[in-house]
């Protein structure tokens, strides 16, 4: 327990005047809170697998700084084994690794396996050549440096010395020798198809490889390769016939890479910049060549060559040039959704009651995990009371949590729990009691400490004082950067511990020892992270804080839909008879979890815990419902265990069935509440479902739609009120301190300050609903309601006008309330022209009710003569009757504009 507590009188926390505790004796302060400076007395922190107390493997030149644990490369710097002093597999990328005695073990995977069971599908490493030096026996390897998303292991065996650069993306291994020949041995069949002197292009294993050097390749065979260079580079390649691309590049060595992001507010738009730094180490040649994965790709504007690599993340793409930028949506988190009209606010209080009454409200939690889970409960809570104006239970609750909070965020003399230690060896703050080898294996920090930021992120909204960088704001933040630091100024945390900016997603594992690599279990705990950032920094004013929460909650949106969910069915090899992943490893990724085989777990595991950011899971609603019905397949019925946040997950896209099957309440799992339940589950089925087609001019916003009519919904942390600004041009007021919400099914505030909201009911509607559109006329294309990314100009065609333009991958435009009546539509027609350059082609498709929704119709076009060479294609439609929001959607592999629209029409 801990020696020094607040006496806090069960009020609301806001009328608490701010004044600061002394620290202990040793403790480190942060405003009011404090940090020790080390481990309690018989604590652990990183240990090897026998127990033995861990330093990091760096060189003298890296020795002091922060060690970026729970990388892709993280086995390469924390030796898990006794027995291996090298590394376990290691996953870049396309290319993957293994460290040994002679050098850089290197393969190319292409192939993958799927094990018997059916659960696993992998990418296993194999060596196909070991990069080295002539005579190299090193007793281990060391880092001697690392970027973002780059890594410079160091052999040594006292007269030898072999120096590589390896990173994400990177088809090249950049290799430094010294006391020995430059080597390169072949480890399997291997043919020798092209010989310059300074050049091989080698195949070994069925794999292509280039081989570059300062100095004539002397061939042993077919071995290894020797030259007596100080210098050399070794790359993997998507064809032979790329050799003199690569060629190019092959002495341009990668030092540094860096990646930034910005936050447009305006347009709800972040950017996020990937910057290679690269030297000249032979001639004049800068850039690099970067291989980009799939939710990368996906989302940049930028030119990619025609080239493409393998990796279990679907395919990569091959990009010329030392940067690229990647452009992605923020459709908002909320720190609650918006009370329902329709809720049974007596059950909401007596559902409140039975976790306030409680005989112990933590459920016996003493640990940083199930702590920050008990924490984000009562947090959760507590909103749901101050909507339905309950305000003494509201004040008991936030009193619990702003208690335990304070208790965890100070550190006493002598306390053996409930504080955090620092760590000066491994530059990280540990909390005691730790749990999933939080601290002997600094494992899961983003999971355990997001609970304590979101919780915190709640407080704030109620006692701002608190939440002050003056008070405990500071040691708030302190839990983020040791988890994610996003401030290249602090130097007691790496950079971006556990989130891989490259990859797009985070690792858990803080030591990587695993023979697939690194993994990430609870994507949905990573985003509760994210989202946790973003409403701390909205509520304090720091939006750097705020900015990197978007950045993280953007990036790993474009991440999970692919790699968790597969969302395109592009990902996942055909041979895997799964529609989700339970965790995602270097390797691949498993149907499963680490503690169970019960589907609830495996699915659940990437649904909890249900906070006003899992929103994001409407980006695809399809398969939200596949991937419900895979669970009760693979259970063999209904679900049993987690049932209270599987269906709050499926009413992100069906609230009505959730709602109906979750009926007078069910046992919640232990970070849930049965009035956190019905209250979310309740607000959908009364407001709808998602719509990520609207974004807003606050980070701190949500749109949902129902039968086509949107309710609108924003927070205002501020002191002053503020007129929130949609995409759509809707506009919603939000008095300071507020969350407000107005659509036809009731429109209300639900104040920090406690006041009682009063919920209205209307039969008006936010958004005036179009004037019908006849589905059977011409639709002009430029009179679209909505769109994404497209242009308009006048256009040639017969009957004048405008045209949209510009129009390439991933555009849209919506045509509200296109009405097919009785009749039912089986064709559509488009008006178009192109110009694209040869190669250059493209789908136009129908999609309704949603940009990502099922293709109903769609036709091919390629160049058609010129931007105003116009034709009219027709295509079949899937047959539509009734009224439809139409999205026109525009799909292509390459990245330039492929078409030109005048207007479409439908017809029987």
């Amino acid at each position: 327990m801990r020696s020094l507590r607040l006496a806090v009188p069960a009020l609301l926390v806001a009328a608490l005047v701010p004044f600061a505790l002394p620290g202990p004796a040793g403790a480190v302060t942060v405003g009011a809170g404090s940090y020790a400076p080390s481990r309690p007395a018989g604590a652990l922190g990183p240990v090897d697998s026998s127990g033995t107390p861990l330093t990091p493997k760096v060189t003298a030149r890296m020795a002091g700084k922060p060690v970026p644990t729970n990388d892709w490369w993280s086995s390469l710097v924390f030796q898990r084994y006794p027995g291996n002093p090298y590394s376990e597999n290691v996953y870049a990328h396309p290319l993957t690794f293994h460290a040994a005695a002679q050098g850089l073990g290197v393969g190319y995977p292409t192939s993958p396996n799927v094990t018997p069971d059916g659960t696993f599908y992998e990418f296993v490493h194999q060596d196909d050549l070991f990069v080295g030096v002539g005579g190299l026996n090193a007793p281990r390897t060391q880092v001697d440096g690392w970027s973002d998303w780059t890594v410079s292991p160091l052999w040594t065996d006292g007269s030898r010395t072999l120096r590589t650069t390896i990173g994400h993306g990177s088809p090249y291994v950049y290799a430094e020798a010294s006391g020995g020949l430059a080597r390169v041995a072949f480890n399997g069949a291997t043919t020798v198809w092209s010989n310059t002197g300074t050049t091989l292009g080698v195949t070994i294993n069925g794999h292509d490889y280039a081989l570059f050097a300062t100095s004539t390749w002397t061939l042993t065979g077919t071995a290894e390769a020797t030259a007596n260079a100080a210098f050399f580079s070794v790359a993997v390649l998507p064809s032979r016939d790329a050799l003199s691309l690569f060629q190019r590049y092959a002495f341009s060595f990668v030092t540094d890479t860096k990646v930034s992001w910005t936050y447009d507010t305006a347009s709800a738009q972040l950017t996020a910049t990937y910057t290679a730094t690269t030297t000249a180490r032979q001639g004049t040649q800068t850039g690099t060549l970067q291989a980009l994965y799939r939710h990368q790709w996906l989302n940049s504007a930028d030119a990619v060559t025609a080239y493409r690599y393998t990796s279990p993340r679907g395919e990569m793409r091959l990009r010329e040039g030392a940067s690229f930028s990647t452009r992605t949506a923020f459709n908002g988190v909320l720190p609650a959704l918006p009370l329902s009209s329709q809720a049974d606010q007596t059950r909401l209080r007596a559902e409140i009651d039975q976790e306030l009454s409680a005989a112990d409200p933590w459920k016996g939690a003493v640990d940083t995990y199930w702590t920050g889970k008990a924490l984000w409960r009562l947090a959760a809570l507590a909103r749901v009371a101050n909507q339905i104006g309950y305000t003494a239970g509201r004040d008991r609750l936030l009193t619990l949590v702003r208690d335990r909070l304070t208790d965890w965020l100070t550190a006493s003399d002598g306390e053996t729990e409930r504080h955090f230690a620092y760590d000066p060896t491994w530059g990280t703050l540990i909390g005691y009691r730790a749990s999933y080898g939080s601290d002997q294996e600094l494992n899961d920090h983003h999971f355990h400490y997001g609970y304590y930021v979101l919780a915190a992120a709640v407080l704030a909204q109620h006692d701002p004082a608190w939440a002050s960088d003056s008070r405990y704001g500071g040691m708030v933040k302190l839990l983020v950067k040791d988890a994610n630091n996003y401030d290249r100024g602090e130097t007691r945390f790496p950079f971006l511990r556990h989130f891989d900016a490259y990859a797009g997603h985070g690792w858990a594992s803080g030591h990587a020892g695993f023979a697939h690599g690194n993994n990430e279990e609870s994507s949905s705990e990573a985003m509760m992270f994210a989202t946790a950032a973003v409403l701390f920094g909205q509520a304090t004013g720091d939006t750097a804080l705020r900015d990197a929460g978007i950045y993280l909650h953007t990036t790993q949106e474009t991440a999970i839909g692919q790699y968790w969910f597969d969302k395109d069915n592009a990902v996942f090899p055909a041979s895997f008879g799964h529609d989700t992943l339970g965790i995602v490893w270097g390797a691949g990724g498993t149907y499963g979890t680490w503690w169970t085989a019960n589907p609830e777990e495996i699915h659940g595991i990437n649904m909890l815990p249900i906070t006003g950011g899992s929103l994001y899971h409407a980006a695809w609603k399809s398969d939200i419902t596949q991937n419900i019905a895979e669970l009760r397949a693979n259970n063999g019925g209904t679900e049993v265990e987690w049932r209270d946040v599987i269906l709050q997950f499926q009413a992100l896209a069906d609230p009505a069935s959730a709602l109906s099957a979750y009926g007078s309440g069910l046992e919640p799992e232990s970070g849930d509440s049965r009035a956190h339940a019905y209250h979310w589950l309740t607000s959908l089925n009364t407001y709808g479902t998602p719509d990520t087609s609207v974004t807003a001019n606050t980070p701190t916003h949500a749109v949902l739609s129902k039968n086509g009519a949107r309710t609108y919904v924003a927070y205002n942390p501020t002191a002053s009120a503020v007129t929130v600004t949609f995409s759509d041009g809707q506009t919603l007021a939000v008095p300071a301190g507020t969350t407000a919400w107005r659509g036809p099914s009731g429109s209300s505030t639900d104040s920090g300050s406690g006041s009682t909201p009063t919920t209205t009911t209307t039969t008006t509607t936010t958004t005036a609903p179009p004037a019908g559109r006849d589905a059977f006329a011409t639709i002009q294309a430029e009179s679209y309601d909505q769109h994404n990314g497209l242009a308009t100009e006048t256009t040639s065609d017969t009957g004048g006008g405008s045209n949209v333009s510009h129009i390439a991958n991933g555009d849209w435009a919506l045509y509200r309330g296109v009405d097919f009546g009785s009749r039912t539509a089986t064709q559509f027609s488009a008006r178009v022209a192109s110009g694209a350059a040869g190669g250059v082609s493209g789908l136009v498709e129908i999609r309704l009710g949603s940009p990502t929704g099922t293709v109903v119709g769609s036709f091919a076009i390629a160049n058609t003569g010129g931007w105003q060479s116009w034709r009219t294609v027709p295509a079949n439609l899937t047959a539509t009757t009734g009224r439809h929001d139409v999205y026109l959607t525009f799909t292509s592999g390459q990245p330039a504009d492929f078409v030109n629209v005048n207007w479409l029409t439908f017809g029987q």
